[in-house]
């Protein structure tokens, strides 16, 4: 399978590209090559991809970076996708003529950035010290993983005003930053605890590898029990347990970094061609250029929402561009949750399915080569920046 992506880098395209072609071949709705079985356990498989991708995250953070970029980080969580979700909505709405609150739920599959496309290319520049002076691979890094907890939430809250549910807003409003500490109080945990075993044993790294893999596993199905009670932002604490490791055991993390990268070789063939394979092709072409109308007035609205949130950073004009760049990927949250409505009798439910998988197929190659090309572009080496 690695061989259709290396196709399509070679011709200077995303190899996630040639992934979700292949994928879109051999699945069900193709030659129908994938086996059942697989295709029945996909969400479990995609989650853990998801997980590594999000490991790897932690373990490529530099803490000092993070403490530089704070607010700005703060505001690149949230503000482009509520702009972006809400500018969905409406044109969903006008040109779809989805009812408002199917529009909603549409608004906020749609908005999630997706850290599977963005988390390697922002290692790729932190590797090569690019944009490391002002931090921007790492605004990017958190802004996009906490991105997607806000995009679940108002996309559970419209999902449940449709079924008839009474939502406090105001609670909601307030749940989202309380489960996104309660993840990183949860991550912080799970890391020192980490931390105390590896200082305690000796354990080879490719153990280490398997044990941290399998507690954030752990964490994440554990975050998903206790916000049926409590909100949990499980995914951010499995970040946390990347960077409190490099953090208090540097060199071990280094070493583990390069583990999980190996491990991620395989993760993103398996993501990306099972999302493919989750594609049916005549549901997007129904759709047509209204469909792909409203996701450009979407990204349009993002890349609004991304200027207003770096105004008054340090940032120049260049790597304003590539931030905007760097926010327009979509894939792991609309292939997670696109299929949610259509389960849950949501009248528009096939319509937000083939427009979520119409988001991927446009904006993941689309955001993957812009993304590289703006980082080539307008990203400076930072001669100074060393990995802790």
């Amino acid at each position: 399978m690695d061989f259709y992506s290396r196709i399509f880098s070679k011709i200077k395209l995303p190899g996630i590209l040639g992934m979700l072609i292949l994928g879109i071949i051999i699945g069900p709705h193709g030659l129908d090559l994938i086996s059942k079985s697989i295709m029945e356990i996909s969400p479990d498989l995609r989650v853990i991809a998801l997980i590594i991708i999000l490991l790897r995250a932690g373990f490529g953070i530099n803490l000092e970076s993070l403490r530089k970029v704070g607010m700005t980080a703060v505001k690149m969580s949230c503000i482009p996708d509520i702009t972006e979700g809400f500018a969905v909505m409406l044109a969903a709405h006008y040109l779809l003529g989805l009812p408002l609150v199917e529009a909603g739920i549409l608004g906020f599959v749609i908005a999630a950035v997706s850290p599977a496309v963005i988390v390697p290319q922002m290692l790729s520049f932190i590797e090569r010290r690019m944009g490391t002076a002002k931090g921007i691979p790492t605004i990017i890094l958190t802004g996009a993983s906490v991105d997607d907890v806000v995009s679940i939430t108002l996309f559970s809250v419209f999902l449940g005003i449709y079924q008839g549910q009474q939502v406090n807003l105001l609670v909601e409003a307030i749940g989202v930053p309380l489960s996104i500490l309660i993840g990183i109080v949860s991550g912080l945990a799970m890391g020192l605890s980490l931390v105390y075993l590896f200082r305690r044993f000796s354990i080879r790294n490719s153990e280490k590898t398997l044990i941290i893999l399998g507690a954030a596993i752990l964490l994440k199905n554990a975050g998903d029990i206790i916000s049926a009670y409590i909100p949990v932002a499980a995914l951010i604490g499995v970040m946390v347990v990347g960077l409190v490791i490099l953090e208090r055991m540097p060199d071990t993390g280094m070493q583990l970094s390069k583990k999980f990268n190996k491990v991620w070789i395989f993760a993103e063939i398996l993501l990306f061609v099972l999302v493919g394979g989750q594609v049916d092709i005549r549901l997007i072409i129904q759709l047509g250029f209204a469909g792909l109308a409203v996701i450009v007035l979407g990204l349009a609205a993002r890349s609004i929402g991304v200027l207003m949130s770096l105004k008054g950073s340090d940032l120049n004009l260049g790597e304003k561009i590539f931030c905007v760049a760097a926010y327009i990927p979509k894939a792991t949250v609309q292939a997670a949750v696109g299929a949610i409505p259509l389960a849950a009798g949501v009248a528009a439910g096939e319509t937000i399915l083939a427009m979520a998988v119409l988001a991927i197929i446009f904006t993941a190659p689309l955001g993957a080569m812009a993304t590289r090309v703006a980082g080539e572009k307008f990203l400076t080496v930072d001669e100074d920046y060393e990995r802790p």
